[in-house]
Parts: C-alpha cells; structure tokens; sequence
C-alpha cells in the first residue's frame, strides 16, 4: 500500500482545511516546494497535490507553486483541483505531472474522463468526494444525488488508473478514516481506490493496509501535526 503525502495549496501556500471549509484553513507551510522537499527526502514515493482555489475556480490557480514542486522533486506527483478539460490535462501531463485528479467533470462530463483515459493511458485518476455516500463537486461546494459507489462503477470499462475516494466529513479533523466505506467502494471495482481523509495515525494506515483491498492512503495534517512520523508510516506499509 502506497503513502501519498498531501500538499493542498491556497493562495500559494500548503495548507490543511477542515472538513473542506476554505474558511478555516491552516497554514503549515509558506513554501510547498520547500514541503514535498522534506516529504521526498523521508523517503515518500508520491505527492498528492491539491490546488484548492483551482477547485473552486474551474481553473488551475496554484500553477507556480506546482510547477516548482514538480521541478524540484523527482518522484511522480498526482494533481486536482481546476482540472476541467482537455487542455489543462494536456499540459500538466506536458510539464511532469504523473497524474491528473478529475472529480467534478466525473459527475459533470463523464465523457472527458473517458476521452482523457484512452488519450493518456495510466495517467488519469477518478476523484470521488462524498458526503453520507453522496458525492460533492465544485470543492465540495455543491452536493449531488449521486452515489459514490455508482459513480465508480460508471468508470469501470474507462481504464482510469485510480479512484481517490475522500470523505468530505473525516478530512482535516483527525478523526480517523471511513474504512468500512472505502473498503466497501474498493471491493465494488477493479480500479485501484485510494483512501483519503481523516487518516490520523499508523493505527489507522494499519486498518486500511488490513482490508486487503485499499491500494494507498493520503495523509496530510497527520504528518504536519507530528502525529504520524512518515518514516514509520513508510515502513508500516513496506512491511
């Protein structure tokens, strides 16, 4: 199971939010680069960056300060927020990024997903944040009819490389993840599904690892906190 540090960026910094409120943002650090730096040199395989603005925009917003991540560090990164059309995946993809992150054209333009995946074999997550098993789109701003599980289900022919399944209401609040929920979306697919929100402690990557059926997990405020030290984390998952 792999451990995807989090960088989530707004306006320019890394930052943690609590339970996706914009709000109420916490600023761990001025300098994202600086961040993966650290992340990469305790020994981490991935990032996963969040361009939070661009979530709410429609449009990347935080380009400089993923640009600067991605040229410092040379391990693969997965990218969301303000990813909406073919262009902007384009040109991530052109610039290093290993992996784009589409959640709210998932539910609003399946069919770019689709084209994007066959474009861009590998390098195509699905992101699906939900609420009580529905999901959220827009950063979290508007609520869907739609079910989670279904959602997934709908890209199971698209050739997506990952699904990221974030539960809006454990994010940011150190409470623990939703596991039954993940792993139950996890056994529902093929696709290999990433565990995101609320993972707070080794107990909890050791839950998730347990299932069997969770290819990795993100954490973020977890490893600023001090709460889960990432070499320990790292060597958790390896073993």
């Amino acid at each position: 199971m792999i451990l995807y540090p989090a960088i989530d960026l707004k306006d320019g910094h890394a930052v943690r939010l609590l339970r996706g409120d914009m709000d109420k943002s916490t600023t761990f650090n001025e300098d994202p680069a600086a961040q993966a730096r650290d992340f990469v040199d305790a020994g981490c395989e991935w990032l996963h960056l969040v361009d939070l603005n661009g979530a709410f925009a429609g449009t990347p917003v935080n380009a400089a300060a993923v640009e600067a991540i991605l040229r410092d560090c040379k391990v693969p990164a997965q990218l969301g927020g303000g990813i909406r059309d073919m262009a902007t995946i384009e040109m991530w993809l052109s610039k290093g990024l290993e992996r784009v992150i589409l959640g709210t054209v998932a539910v609003e333009d399946p069919d770019l997903v689709r084209a994007a995946a066959r474009a861009f074999p590998g390098h195509v997550a699905v992101g699906i944040d939900a609420r009580k098993g529905l999901v959220a789109t827009r950063g979290w701003a508007e609520e869907t009819d739609v079910q989670a599980t279904d959602l997934a289900k709908s890209f199971e022919d698209a050739g997506v490389a990952a699904i990221i399944y974030t539960d809006i209401d454990r994010d940011g609040a150190m409470g623990g993840p939703n596991i039954p929920a993940t792993e139950a979306l996890a056994r529902a697919v093929t696709i290999p599904v990433i565990a995101s929100g609320g993972v707070s402690s080794l107990d909890d990557l050791a839950g998730l690892k347990a299932t069997g059926a969770i290819s990795g997990a993100i954490s973020g405020r977890a490893l600023y906190d001090g709460a889960i030290d990432l070499g320990a984390a790292l060597s958790l998952l390896r073993g």
